[in-house]
């Protein structure tokens, strides 16, 4: 495939558009899941009254659903994720709530008739966080293109029915349906068919449908607002917007000095409302793009430097305390000192150490007591609460046991003070390690971001067309239809396709393309490449949030928030295990203190310091400060987050974990063959007349019917036919009743002949008997591992185009490096026998199954993962974990039912919507990138979990003392605090290594 071609299919795959998943209207199955409620049942509509839903949604029918973004701190673990979720889900008028307990961030679709952001943020407080809202977004009616979020989805047979149940929907004339991001995308006739239409249609299925986004041709932009905002210049500003062409919707947030505009990108751009919000306001109100990123990276780095200051003040006040505790008591003059009596029996050195493990116990620790009380009265303990009560007991202990000395003459006391105050110190460092590593998570979305360049050229022209001079402009504030000037050596500031000039183009940070490709007049670029030689003069055409740059960051941010399958388990036993860990606590110092009582073992077991309550209590407090719930929350999402980002800047596109867990189950691995192990660009090599016609005419007739047909098989007879003609653009013979059967070939009435162009199976369905001349060039062309088609007028066949495809480079190391992973190859084609074959032999695949239908193809992908046999015998399988790698219309059923679908980048935007794993590149070599990285990222998740729990099931019974009857080992609850730290910073770290992943070397690549 040219790569002006690969590149324009590699725009087109973003941007939406095409058609052709009709096709898999077969594959549907009966719903698994109820249909969920849209409304609160009985709710009260907002704008006042009561009445029923349908009453209400009729008072309201301007009012529909709002997506809205907020930024939430104080999350440390999965039950945090957690309790804001049910907070949020708590309050009418919700439709769905999800939160990225890494990212600090929850998205909450909800309806306005019945909750407001603010009860949102009011909710989220109420849960003990602090919440801000950082976005916001109304679902409008009137759009050609929607998008709807499903939930429900389990397989893909599910994504077939709600695919079907759209697709048969009045009105809608396209839609297509992802189970990875659990996504629909359908075009549709606003005139006929409402959103509110399209969600029933999927809710009538068993499944529960979000409006995500509405339209195709609307943008919105935030922009910051510098000046003095009251009211008078509110309504200038707001009114001056609205007056320009294209505009939407306006919503201002005066708290952030931001305003929110929703446009058409035809009708205007950034630049003009930024100069017509300082125009009207005479230039006391300026306006400039705001930077939503800025404001996450300043919280998060605010969270770092909160954390790194108590961290130090605790340090101030704790090491005294550790000195004096431990290290002073061996120094003789020093010991004196601090053993010196105050009042009775209370010494110095107490004294001391009590005044200084206050500030550290309720002033730096006051987080986890906020944490601890805010997690009891949502009834979902936390780590805030392990924390609280065991600084706590080592706390109040040593403070009743400085006061008993300090009224008695004769008590010997002991204080545990340094234990609460290191407790503290060692977890704020854990933590403080902890969000540092948490940061590196997302870096290859900071990359990503980073790609596109700050500034841009704009070139102006007169009313002739003829450029005027140039302008240097912020690269955000670039509009549709502007023309751009890309300097060698400069990055391309936006997708577009070039009108003047040739260059040679960068594009492996984006597609992971390694060689330059070739541009001139015609060509797309993507933004964020890199031009290397010649000028070029690009004309823009997605700008913003519709560039190919942005789709990338929002589909792998959109991965990242996504729960693989493996997580659940992490979050039923974060559910129980704070209060687990408590009873075990408290049984575990009942036990040591009965013993202690009863004299179930010798005094010599006793420190010299202490008592056998003492020693019981310090069990006790070690066994509850060393289990730690966060390592088992975060073993998941930090690795999902760091593979999908490393898979991203290796041109690999994950859409979440569930994609991730199935690719490394894989063990079987069906091939399309054309565009797949081919090229995907076919070239007639020979023409065999078996009638007496001309070579120009006869082709004149064959192209003239597939001219209509996408098949690279017929584009190349159109290419080579076009060959024949000296004219650049020539007109074809007119054609009536066009019909095309799909993987077979096509029919149509051509002048005055009727024409059939297909493969043999096709023919003999039409009823057209095959001479023995015509079969004996079929099975030479066969042999030679190329596709005989066969063109028939008038219902005899007149002659055979031989065309053939070249196998992709490295196609054959690929298979076999796949068969050293275990991993089965099987290649199912529409082609002939023959042909399939000799490709198969070529390429070292030994399963073949050809001349399959689309629907069939999608069938065997069935039979594979159902434990039975394929109907052609060859195949006889057992059930298995089978991935689909293809790139066209007819590869998306098989994609669909496939436990992962691969899309080769160059292929069509309906496979890759339909596909779990974009292949940006067209390189074979990233089936096996995919397969691996998910492999190693599942081996990193396992050693996560592996760690998390061994470290809780070993670390808790020798924190309660089971190897101190035998070997006198007793772990101190400080020592057991910095060992609970540890092992959250430890999982996070491991899944960090991640970031250093390099795909496998292939012999001969």
């Amino acid at each position: 495939m040219p790569p002006s071609a690969t590149r324009s299919l590699f725009l087109c795959c973003f941007h939406g558009g095409g058609g052709g998943s009709e096709v898999s209207r077969r594959l549907g199955l009966r719903p698994r899941y109820p249909s969920m409620p849209r409304r609160p049942k009985g709710a009260a509509f907002a704008g006042g009254g009561g009445g029923d839903l349908e009453a209400a949604a009729g008072a309201g029918s301007e009012e529909e659903e709002k997506v809205a973004v907020f930024s939430v701190s104080g999350m440390t673990c999965a039950a945090c994720a957690g309790s804001v979720e049910k907070a949020v889900k708590r309050l009418p008028g919700i439709h769905d709530a999800a939160v990225d307990v890494l990212g600090g961030r929850a998205q909450v679709v909800f309806y306005p008739a019945f909750v407001s952001d603010i009860n949102i943020t009011e909710a989220i407080e109420d849960a003990g966080f602090e919440a801000k809202l950082i976005d916001e977004e109304v679902k409008e009616k009137n759009i050609l293109l929607c998008r709807l979020h499903i939930k429900g989805m389990a397989c893909k047979y599910c994504t077939s029915t709600v695919e079907f149940a759209l697709q048969v929907s009045p009105g809608v004339q396209r839609a297509s349906v992802a189970l990875a991001t659990e996504e629909a995308e359908i075009r549709y006739d606003r005139r006929i068919v409402s959103p509110s239409q399209l969600i029933q249609a999927v809710e009538e299925t068993g499944f529960e449908a979000i409006l995500v986004t509405a339209g195709e041709d609307r943008s919105r932009i935030d922009l910051k607002i510098d000046g003095i905002l009251d009211e008078r210049m509110l309504m200038i500003v707001k009114s001056s917007i609205q007056a320009l062409p294209g505009v939407e919707n306006i919503k201002f947030n005066t708290e952030l000095h931001k305003v929110t505009i929703s446009y058409k990108p035809d009708q205007t751009g950034p630049r003009d409302l930024i100069e017509v919000i300082k125009s009207a306001t005479s230039g006391h109100v300026s306006a400039s793009i705001y930077l939503e990123a800025d404001g996450r990276d300043q919280n998060r780095y605010g969270e770092i430097k909160r954390y790194r200051q108590s961290f130090l003040w605790s340090l101030i006040f704790t090491i005294p305390v550790f000195l004096t505790s431990m290290v002073f008591m061996y120094i003789p003059w020093v010991k004196d000192g601090l053993e010196r009596k105050v009042f009775n029996m209370m010494s110095t050195g107490e004294l001391l150490r009590w005044i200084l493990s206050t500030p550290v116990q309720f002033f730096i620790g006051r987080k986890f007591y906020v944490g601890a009380y805010k997690a009891m009265c949502r009834g979902t303990p936390n780590m805030d609460v392990l924390i609280a009560l065991g600084t706590n007991t080592a706390y109040l202990y040593s403070v009743y046991s400085v006061l008993r000395a300090a009224t008695s003459e004769n008590y010997m006391t002991t204080d545990f003070f340094e234990t609460s105050s290191m407790l503290i110190s060692f977890i704020l460092l854990g933590k403080y390690l902890e969000i540092l590593a948490k940061g590196k998570t997302s870096e290859a979305i900071a990359k990503l971001m980073d790609l596109a360049p700050e500034t841009a050229t704009l070139l102006m022209f007169d009313h002739e067309g003829n450029v005027v001079g140039e302008k240097e402009i912020d690269s955000r504030l670039i509009q549709k239809n502007d023309m751009i000037k890309v300097v060698p050596g400069g990055k391309v500031a936006c997708d577009g396709f070039v009108t003047w000039g040739q260059s040679h183009v960068n594009e492996s940070m984006i597609t992971g393309e390694s060689r330059p490709v070739a541009k001139r007049k015609g060509d797309t670029v993507i933004g964020g490449t890199v031009n290397e030689n010649g000028v070029l003069h690009v004309r823009a055409t997605f700008v913003g949030s519709e560039s190919a740059l942005a789709q990338i960051v929002r589909l792998v941010e959109s991965a990242q928030m996504a729960k693989a399958p493996v997580q659940k388990f992490a979050d039923q036993i974060s559910g129980v295990f704070v209060p687990l860990v408590i009873l075990l606590s408290l049984l575990t110092w009942f036990a040591w203190f009965i013993a202690g009582r009863l004299h179930s073992y010798p005094n010599s077991w006793i420190p010299p310091s202490m008592d056998s309550f003492q020693l019981a209590l310090q069990f006790g407090i070690s066994v509850m400060v060393i289990a730690c719930p966060c390592a088992l929350g975060l073993a998941t999402p930090t690795a999902v987050m760091v593979a999908t980002g490393v898979g991203a800047s290796q041109g690999v596109l994950i859409k979440g974990g569930q994609a991730l867990e199935s690719a490394q189950k894989v063990d079987c691995i069906v091939f399309d063959k054309t565009g797949t192990l081919t090229i995907g660009k076919p070239v007639v090599v020979d023409t065999r007349l078996l009638k007496n016609m001309v070579l120009r005419e006869f082709y004149d007739y064959a192209t003239a019917a597939e001219v209509n047909s996408e098949h690279p098989l017929a584009k190349a007879i159109v290419d080579h036919a076009k060959k024949l003609h000296p004219e650049e653009n020539h007109i074809w013979p007119e054609v009536r009743d066009f019909i095309s059967v799909t993987g077979h070939g096509v029919k149509a009435e051509v002048s005055d002949k009727s024409v059939l162009v297909g493969n043999k199976s096709f023919m003999l369905s039409s009823g057209i008997d095959i001479p023995v001349e015509a079969s004996e060039i079929l099975m030479e062309e066969e042999e030679k591992a190329r596709t005989g088609i066969i063109v028939a007028m008038d219902r005899e066949v007149v002659g055979i185009i031989s065309v053939s495809d070249p196998i992709k480079p490295n196609a054959h190391e690929v298979i076999s490096y796949l068969k050293s992973m275990n991993v089965e190859s099987i290649m199912v084609t529409g082609d002939n026998w023959g042909t399939a074959n000799a490709i198969g032999k070529e390429v070292g695949i030994e399963k073949i199954v050809a001349e399959a239908k689309p629907e069939q193809k999608a069938e065997i992908v069935k039979e594979l993962q159902l434990f039975t046999v394929l109907k052609t015998k060859l195949l006889q399988l057992s059930g298995r974990t089978v991935a689909m790698v293809g790139d066209g219309i007819n590869d998306s059923p098989a994609l669909v039912s496939a436990d992962v679908g691969l899309a080769i980048g160059a292929g069509t935007d309906v496979a890759i919507e339909a596909a779990d794993i974009v292949l940006m590149k067209s390189n074979l070599e990233d089936v096996i990138t995919a397969i691996d990285l998910s492999r190693k990222t599942f081996f990193r998740i396992r050693m996560n979990y592996v760690w998390a729990l061994g470290y809780n099931v070993i670390g808790i019974p020798i924190a309660a003392g089971v190897l101190f009857p035998f070997t006198g080992f007793r772990l101190p609850p400080w020592v057991a605090g910095a060992a609970m730290a540890a092992s959250s910073v430890s999982v996070v770290c491991w899944s960090l290594l991640l970031r250093y992943y390099k795909s496998p070397k292939i012999v001969g690549s």
